[in-house]
This record gives structure tokens, sequence and C-alpha cells, in this order.
């Protein structure tokens, strides 16, 4: 196939366009970390901007916990919002698509078209639900090298991520380390603390004890768990916030202006949380929800490795980008400095910037002026190195 399908040919200045995702079958079942493998499976992904001749222009995006295949541009002309990294991907964007060839998917086990709990078990008939495997982000790696190998893309010219995303960078650098010449952090931890762990389990369990949810099966019975996966959404998004911006954003506002004195939604940042809540259900699957999480838990490349992360990052032979955020509690800068230091002591090259900003874990998103000026002079040096 043509690995530069997917792009479409006139954008607006700035955006990528209207863009069609695209879906690759693999036959040949995956082995899994859990131990079970799983196959035939499909992935669905995006790509934008053009694979140039001699094919070193790749960019590999992978997402967050929430998040798919569409990073960049708009599905029709009736989209309200483009994709979840828009302001970062596209002509003159840091993630110059004048420039790179990008690839974005949505990972295995997802909601927005890959293989997932929703999708028909091959050896049932019925949807995987809670039989669909558990999967990790080194899985992850191993299902998109795959995909990179299909769209002869033998060597990303880097492999970029926030949160998760950011993991499945370090992962990539790591697992496939001839195959990534930079891999870029950002918001990113080399592991979990019990307080995230604590914060997904108390998530999982909102699903749980939701009497929709039916042991995961609730596809079988028309129905949703919408409280359980609106709950794990609410304390999810807390998370993402910093106080600041949340005290910034409502304060103590009152919705109707005054006290009710009663359990109704009465301060606007309630009313916020559900409706946050609400949309998260109409676009996510519960069962992919758990599988996220887990990943997000398992997810330890030094464990490998006698627990020593510099070990486990001596493999790598990519130069790396780490970014944090001042204002992110989720992952706080120390978990990136960690990261840093793990990769000098391993004797990698690495660049590191902390940037003030007060979004909280969310500001990886964000169009902030001197993240963006970092990634972009990062990117442009690379783009130079590849001949871009």
């Amino acid at each position: 196939m043509d690995p530069a399908a997917g792009k479409h040919s006139q954008p607006s200045a700035g955006s990528v366009g209207i863009v069609t995702p695209q879906r690759m079958r693999f036959e040949e079942p995956l082995p899994l970390r859990c131990g079970r493998s799983i196959g035939p499976y499909e992935l669905v992904y995006e790509t934008y901007g053009e694979l140039n001749a001699a094919r070193t222009n790749a960019v590999l995006v992978c997402h967050a916990l929430s998040g798919d295949h569409h990073a960049a541009g708009y599905h029709g002309p009736e989209d309200r919002k483009p994709g979840w990294w828009d302001n970062c991907i596209g002509p003159g964007k840091p993630i110059d698509t004048r420039r790179f060839f990008v690839v974005s998917l949505n990972n295995l086990g997802g909601c927005a078209g890959s293989t997932g709990p929703a999708s028909t078990n091959p050896e049932t008939g019925r949807p995987y639900g809670p039989d669909f495997p558990i999967v990790t982000v080194p899985d992850w790696v191993a299902s998109q090298a795959r995909l990179a190998d299909r769209l002869g893309i033998e060597r990303w010219a880097a492999v970029v991520g926030g949160s998760l995303g950011g993991m499945q960078a370090l992962q990539w650098a790591i697992d496939q380390p001839q195959r990534v010449r930079h891999a870029v952090v950002i918001a990113a931890a080399p592991k979990l603390s019990a307080q995230n762990i604590a914060f997904n389990e108390v998530a999982r369990q909102a699903i749980f004890a939701d009497p929709d949810f039916h042991g995961g099966r609730f596809y079988e019975h028309g129905v949703v768990p919408r409280r359980g996966l609106a709950l794990a959404r609410m304390l999810g998004h807390i998370t993402y916030l910093s106080d600041d911006v949340m005290r910034a954003k409502f304060g103590r506002e009152l919705r109707a202006g005054r006290i009710g004195y009663g359990f109704d939604v009465e301060f606007q940042v309630e009313s916020y949380l559900r409706y946050q809540g609400a949309r998260f259900v109409e676009r996510f699957d519960a069962n992919t929800y758990l599988l996220m999480t887990k990943a997000l838990d398992y997810f330890d490349p030094a464990a490998d490795h006698g627990d020593d992360l510099a070990e486990a990052l001596r493999r790598a032979r990519a130069r790396f980008l780490v970014l944090s955020f001042t204002s992110d509690w989720r992952f706080a800068p120390a978990r990136s400095r960690e990261i840093v230091k793990a990769l000098l002591d391993a004797g990698r090259e690495v660049s590191y910037a902390e940037i003030e900003a007060h979004h909280g874990h969310d500001a990886f998103l964000m169009p902030i002026p001197h993240y963006h000026r970092i990634l972009r002079g990062y990117l442009a040096r690379v783009a130079e190195e590849v001949g871009a």
C-alpha cells in the first residue's frame, strides 16, 4: 500500500486539513507480555505529510491514556474540533508536516477502531469484553513496529509522546534501539508512583461497581456503564489540572448564584466535572479505560534490568529530549529528572527543559509558546539531520 495515502493534499495554512483514518490488518498473532497472544488484529492510524524518497523523515506520535489516532486535522468540514494535538502538528508547527511524515495510531486495545474489547473475538463470535488480553507498553511498541514495517519505515526520525505517549517513546528507544533516532519524552515518568496507581485503582473500582458493567460484558446487554466510566473520568480529570488552574477557572463560583443546601450541582466546578464525565462516556469504552490504566500501572522498563533504569537505557541508541512542566503534579518534574539522570548515567545524549506552566499535567497538550519553541527547535535540527 502507499504509506502516504492518508494525507490530504490541500490543507489550509497551519492545518493538515481533512484526513481519513486508515486500517491495517495483521494476521500473525502478536505475543503479549501477559503470556497470551492476540491475532488477527487491526490498527487504525492516520498520516500527515509526505514520506521522503529515502524514508528517513517519519515521526511516530504516540497517544496518551484516552487518546487515539486522530492527532491533527479534521475528519470532515462539519467537525467542530480538530485532532487532539492539532496545535503541534501541521505545516509550520513544531512537528512540521512540510518536513516530516507523521504517523499516529490508535493503540491495540483502544476503542477508536483498533482491535479492542468491543471487537468481535474470532474464537467466540462475541465481543471480547473482559476476555481481551492485558496489553502493556512493550506490547504496543511491538505492534507499532509491525505497522512501521508495513509502511516501509526502517527507522523513525523521532518517536514523540506525552504522558503515556512519552512512556511509549522511552520504551521504543529501549526495545527497538536501531529504529529510533530521537525520542521525545514529554510529561512522563519512568514508572508510576503508589499515589498514581491508587488513582487508577479508584477509577477502575468506579467502573466495576457500576451495575451496568456486567463483568465487562455490557455490550451483550445493550447498556453502557455510564456512571462508573464518568466517575473514573472525573477523578482523572482532577489530576490532570493544577490547583491554580481550577482556582482561576472556577474558584467557589456558584452556578445559581446562591447556596441551595442540597446535593444537586451548586458549584461551577461540580458542573464542569459532570459535563466532562458525560462527554467522555460518549466517546470512550469502559473496558479500554481499564486496559489503559493497567498499562500505565505496569510500565516499568527498569524491571527487566535489575530495577536499574540506567542499565535499561544503556541499550538505547537514540538521542533524547525530555520535557516537564512546573505545575504537573501527576508526573512532576522530579519524575522527568529521574529519566534524565538515568540517561546521563547510561552515557546517552539528552536535552532537558522544565517549562513554567500553570496548566498541570495537561500542559503537554497546550500551545505554550516556550514549550513549542523548544520542541520546534529540537525537531528542526532532527529534520536537518535526516535531510527533511
